[in-house]
């Protein structure tokens, strides 16, 4: 048995856990990095890499569906689903190295590949090795949930983890679930070719603003997806190689079952109780991320129990080294994270949804600044009119803004630089967007918060009124 002592040990190689091991040992931490599976966590090799890539083949395809209103005229794409999983395989492979040991033992990390599991509040064991290390982070993220529907643990089915191995083309895909994962993979599938039956147990993208993902939803539809809502999954067969799936609204059958019903962290294996963390779904953290009974163990992203996102886990990861490596405080906030659905059109999210902001702040504190896709001239060049933006705003301030079109993950930023900042709505105002681009929707929404103070002011039709009679 080999012991090592370390600064910093890091349970995990995802995003949070590459991000504080690249950052830790460049600022002169000795970092030690346990990863029992793959480099690059979910996220490279089961997530949002793959998905989107699939997704991307599916908008090729869906293109050269839809290009009579452009002149061209359309045809029916000849898919080769196998093909389309070796693009995501290049994509993945393309981006592999940037996650590669060999690329963070440069760094000078020692890493191991190994899963660890405490066995002392400062001590975890890996493989033949136990490390003792002064600061602990839990980097560890989630994976498929299964829920323990009956009939469930005898058919095949698929989750986010194997469907990207899947080579042949489902004729009919039933998808359990639906949320983000279900909404994206229905989608990548129905354009590649497969008849794509969603069933979810309550609404379908139930967390996102209902006006925005009604938009999301017609789109579905418009492409063929059936969705089923309020239709909570009883039981699920399989005969004659088809998958049925038994709920209140009927039966549903398919050639293909992908679970997308939602994520489990994965700290089961890691023996929390021998370390005094305390835990229930994941790590109890306080806002600085550290344990709440073991101060020398901290956990991020998805290990931390908040919102579920790539990009979460390495915004955690700077709150946490700021803590470790300099002894600053240092809290994570959640006000400023954006979210994005990558369907098409896609679904944006940052901060408070409209009727979280007028349950917090109280319906007559909130202004609502909205501005449609249709009126973007850019939008209505590329035939991309469906969608709309709405900013909550507070006092001058925005406190969230929902975006539903094309774009939308890349428009969102913008608001989410403005809440983590503080800055005004006159601040987006003042900003000169280019000719014709979608980023005037940001704009024009900032100006339609300002319009009726200005163009519906009796005070300020007095002031010009005056200025043009009296000012030489």
């Amino acid at each position: 048995m080999e012991r090592i002592k370390a600064d910093v040990l890091i349970i995990g190689a995802g995003s949070g856990g590459l991000s504080i091991a690249a950052g830790a040992s460049q600022m002169g931490a000795d970092v030690v990095l346990l990863e029992g599976h793959k480099m690059g966590g979910d996220c490279l090799n089961y997530g949002c890499v793959p998905s989107k890539a699939l997704l991307a083949a599916g908008k090729q395809a869906q293109a050269m569906r839809t290009g009579e209103k452009y002149g061209v005229s359309p045809v029916m794409p000849e898919v080769n689903y196998g093909a389309a999983k070796d693009h995501v395989r290049r994509v993945i492979e393309t981006i592999e190295p940037v996650d590669s040991q060999e690329r963070f033992e440069g760094f000078g990390v020692r890493v191991i590949r190994e899963f660890g599991r405490f066995i002392s509040p400062t001590e975890v064991q890996a493989g033949d090795t136990v490390i003792t290390a002064r600061r602990i982070v839990i980097a560890t993220g989630s994976g498929p949930f299964v829920p323990p529907i009956p009939g469930v643990g005898n058919v095949t089915y698929y989750t986010n983890e194997n469907i990207f191995d899947l080579r042949e083309r489902p004729d009919h895909l039933i998808i359990i679930g639906g949320g983000p994962i279900g909404m994206e993979m229905a989608q990548a599938h129905i354009r590649l070719g497969s008849k794509v039956t969603v069933i979810e147990g309550a609404r379908a993208m139930g967390k996102d603003d209902p006006e925005a993902a009604a938009v999301v939803l017609d789109s579905l539809r418009g492409e063929g997806v059936e969705i089923i809502e309020e239709a909570q999954a009883e039981e699920i067969s399989e005969a004659d190689g088809m998958i049925s799936v038994k709920t209140p609204k009927g039966t549903y059958s398919g050639s293909h079952l992908l679970m997308a019903v939602g994520r489990k962290v994965n700290i089961d294996k890691l023996d929390l109780e021998k370390a005094n963390v305390a835990h229930d779904r994941a790590v109890k953290v306080g806002a600085d991320l550290r344990s709440v009974t073991n101060k020398k163990v901290y956990a991020v992203g998805d290990a931390a129990g908040g919102l579920q996102f790539t990009h979460v886990a390495g915004y955690h990861a700077g709150v946490v080294i700021r803590s470790m490596l300099f002894g600053l405080p240092s809290k994570q906030r959640t006000d400023h994270i954006p979210w994005v659905t990558f369907t098409d059109p896609e679904l944006a999210q940052v901060g408070l949804t409209e009727a979280d902001a007028r349950k917090e702040h109280g319906n007559h504190a909130v202004t609502v600044a909205r501005f449609d896709y249709n009126e973007n001239d850019r939008a209505i060049s590329e035939g991309k009119k469906t969608g709309f933006i709405k900013v909550m705003v507070v006092k001058g301030k925005p406190v969230g803004a929902t975006i539903v079109g094309m774009h939308a993950g890349e428009l969102i930023g913008v608001w989410a630089l403005a809440i983590a900042n503080g800055l005004k709505m006159s601040a987006v105002a003042a900003m000169v967007a280019p000719y014709p681009t979608y980023g005037e929707i940001n704009k024009r929404a900032a100006g339609a918060y300002f319009s009726p103070k200005l163009f519906d002011n009796p005070t300020v039709k007095r002031v010009v009124g005056f200025v043009q009679k009296y000012l030489p």
